[in-house]
């Protein structure tokens, strides 16, 4: 399984207990959703490497979840997988509809912009916590812009467009107009 074909759950961020069991803390608004996994890949020096589930439980903390993988029985086992990360194949992500996407997705959309017209293509989504970016590239130049649902007017998922009202003079600060 190679990371192209996955997507980011989470990472692995404490242990808990003394019996191999770690806290993952999972990417999502909906933590829920993966309650009830069998098996996740973990990202071990560049590789994905593949990791079964014995039990998993949903904590009260916001997006955590509990875990003890098969074969991990003891803290000093537990301890090497500290701060990894976590990925699911593609797959196992439910399409979504209307203007909705995944971050993946976009890359290489058009965007059209209400006022400017075409403002170039995503090459990608700054994932910052909080505050996702769209990265643009326009003739040799990079627009950044928030990814926020009042800056989105549409996506055009067969044509590969986004469609944007961005806040007047954010592209021009990009292009160096006034």
């Amino acid at each position: 399984m190679q990371k192209d074909d996955c997507f980011f759950l989470g990472s692995i961020t404490k242990l808990f207990g003394f019996k191999g069991e770690v806290v993952i803390f999972i990417d999502s608004d909906e933590p829920e959703k993966y309650a009830n996994l069998d098996a996740v890949f973990i990202d071990v020096s560049g590789k994905l490497i593949p990791h079964f589930i014995e039990r998993t439980d949903l904590r009260n903390i916001s997006n955590q979840l509990t875990v003890k993988f098969q074969d991990i029985n003891n803290e000093e086992q537990a301890q090497h997988l500290l701060g990894h990360e976590l990925y699911l194949p593609l797959s196992l992500l439910p399409p979504l509809k209307g203007d909705a996407f995944y971050y993946h997705e976009i890359a290489g959309y058009s965007v059209t912009d209400q006022i400017k017209g075409p403002i170039g293509k995503i090459i990608q989504v700054l994932d910052y916590p909080g505050n996702p970016i769209f990265e643009i590239e326009f003739q040799g130049k990079q627009i950044l812009i928030p990814v926020k649902d009042e800056f989105i007017e549409k996506t055009d998922r067969e044509n590969k467009i986004i469609y944007l009202k961005a806040p007047p003079g954010l592209i021009d600060i990009y292009l160096d107009e006034p």
